[in-house]
């Protein structure tokens, strides 16, 4: 069994138990898949996060309704005032395929906007930080409960959690850069 660290350096965890992300954190390493020029390729979160401070925001599913009108918009319209705060990136993460994160992406205006869309193809990473949840009579199964954190050089220092996936308030781009120091 794979030892996955969560928090500082006294917490670790095995992988499968149940636990969820916490501020103070580091963010376990994970392989997330995009769009590239030859097709499927992937990309280390690790890699991205080394000396940069980050957003990533979690959501159930490309198309879906509360995610396609209010959490990507909500990143797309305070994008300017996260780089503005010294962030560097901000990334979609959905347990969706590369080539439904392009097409949303770009159905969305996301990609043209500047969001970076990556999919958790098999729920490897939501599931490492305990955000996964399954909603059978949706349709939703092993999907991302709908979270927005800040990441500084790999350790969460923000995090915002909907209590319902149906939610969009605390995680949306607005409330997160106004939690911001």
């Amino acid at each position: 069994m794979q030892t996955l660290y969560l928090g500082g350096d006294e917490t670790q965890s095995q992988m499968g138990e149940d636990m969820t992300i916490s501020k103070g954190a580091r963010l376990p390493d994970a392989q997330l898949l995009y769009m590239g020029q030859e097709g499927p390729a992937s990309v280390s979160l690790a890699d991205k996060m080394v000396g940069r401070k980050v957003v990533i925001f979690g959501l159930p599913g490309a198309y879906t309704g509360v995610c396609t009108t209010a959490h990507v918009p909500s990143f797309m319209r305070t994008k300017d005032q996260f780089a503005a705060k010294g962030v560097d990136e901000i990334i979609c993460v959905s347990v969706n395929d590369p080539f439904v994160m392009q097409a949303w992406g770009e159905a969305t205006g996301a990609t043209q906007a500047g969001l970076t869309m990556l999919g958790d193809a098999d729920g490897t990473f939501t599931k490492a930080i305990g955000m996964d949840f399954t909603a059978p009579p949706a349709g939703l199964l092993g999907r991302s409960k709908r979270y927005a954190m800040l990441v500084e050089d790999g350790v969460v220092t923000l995090l915002n959690q909907e209590e319902s996936p149906g939610m969009c308030e605390i995680s949306a781009g607005e409330t997160l850069l106004d939690h911001m120091e």
